[in-house]
C-alpha cells in the first residue's frame, strides 16, 4: 500500500489554508515524513504543529510499521528556530516563552515515545532545534557532509528545545556540556564518534540508507519492536530495579504473542519465521 499525507493546518484568522510544510508518503510498510520549508528547513511553530499532525495520522496506518524523517533538500536537514519569530517573543508578558516552550516540548515528546520506530535522515546541516528533532529519533543515518550542533549560546541563549536533557542521554554529562558551552559544530564523523548518531554514508545517500534501516526495523517483529522502545524509553527515567521490574512487565506481555510462539516454533522446526505482528 501507497499513500501520501500532508499536515496543513487552518489559519485561526481567516480559515484559509496554510501551505503544508511537512508531507508524508508511504513505501511499503514505512512512512517518509518530509520538511520542506525553504531555505533552510527552519523549525516554526508551524512546522513543529505540521510535523505533529503528520506523525497522528502515521500512528492510525497499521502496516506502517518504521517511519523515517528527513529534510528536502541536500544542504539542510534543520537549521534550527526560526530566528524571525525571537523579537515578538522577546516583547511578550511573563510566562508566555516557557508556556511556548512546554508547547514544544509536548511535540518532541510525543516524537519521542512514538511507537513506530523513527529512523532520522540528516543530509546537510542539523543545528540548534534540529539537532533536538534528531535526538527524538530512533536512530539517525547521516551524510558524511551533515553537522550538528547546538549554537544557542552564540545568542545568548541555552537549547530550548529538550538539548539539555536529550543530549547527556544521548552522549553523557561532560560531552553534551561541552557542545552546548561552546555551540560549535560538529561533523558526521565525529557524531558518530560521540554516540550522537547511528550510521555515516557517503553525500547525497542519507534518505536512501535510512529507507533500508527503517525497511529492515519494519521486517522485525512488531510488538517486539515497540515494546523495546518501551522498555528503553521508560527505563531511562527511573532506577536499574524500577526498571527491570519494567523489563520484566513488558516481557510477560511479549511471551504470550502470536509471533513469540511462531518464532520458538520456527526455531524448533529449523524454518524462517512468518511474523504477523501480532
Amino acid at each position: 500500500m501507497n499513500g501520501r499525507g500532508s499536515a496543513a493546518i487552518k489559519n485561526r484568522k481567516d480559515g484559509n489554508e496554510m501551505s503544508s510544510k511537512v508531507t508524508w508518503e508511504q513505501e511499503g510498510n514505512i512512512a517518509i515524513v518530509t520538511i520542506n520549508n525553504p531555505p533552510a528547513n527552519a523549525l516554526s511553530n508551524v512546522v513543529a504543529q505540521q510535523i505533529y499532525e503528520c506523525f497522528k495520522e502515521i500512528e492510525t496506518v497499521d502496516d506502517i510499521r518504521a517511519v523515517v524523517l528527513a529534510g528536502a533538500g541536500e544542504k539542510f536537514f534543520m537549521a534550527g528556530a526560526d530566528i524571525s519569530q525571537f523579537p515578538e517573543l522577546l516583547k511578550s508578558r511573563s510566562g508566555f516563552v516557557a508556556e511556548n516552550t512546554n508547547a514544544g516540548h509536548a511535540i518532541f515528546n510525543y516524537l519521542d515515545y512514538f511507537p513506530k520506530p523513527i529512523v532520522v535522515a540528516v543530509q546537510g546541516m542539523a543545528l540548534g532545534g534540529g539537532t533536538e528533532l534528531m535526538m527524538c529519533g530512533d536512530l539517525c543515518v547521516a551524510a558524511e557532509t551533515a553537522q550538528f550542533g547546538l549554537p544557542e549560546i552564540k545568542l545568548g541563549l541555552f537549547p530550548g528545545g529538550g538539548g539539555t536533557q536529550r543530549l547527556p542521554r544521548r552522549v553523557g554529562e561532560i560531552k553534551a556540556k561541552e557542545l552546548m558551552f561552546f555551540g560549535e559544530f560538529i561533523p558526521a564523523a565525529e557524531a558518530l564518534r560521540i554516540g550522537l548518531i547511528n550510521f555515516v554514508v557517503p553525500a547525497g545517500q542519507a534518505l536512501e540508507e535510512a529507507k533500508k534501516v527503517a525497511a529492515k526495523i519494519a521486517g522485525q517483529p512488531a510488538v517486539s519492536i515497540r515494546l523495546i522502545k518501551e522498555c528503553v524509553d521508560r527505563g531511562l527515567e527511573v532506577s536499574l530495579d524500577e526498571g527491570l521490574k519494567i523489563e520484566a512487565d513488558l516481557f510477560e506481555r511479549v511471551f504470550r504473542t502470536e509471533d513469540v510462539q511462531e518464532g520458538v516454533a520456527a526455531f524448533l522446526e529449523k524454518r524462517k519465521a512468518d511474523f504477523k505482528h501480532k
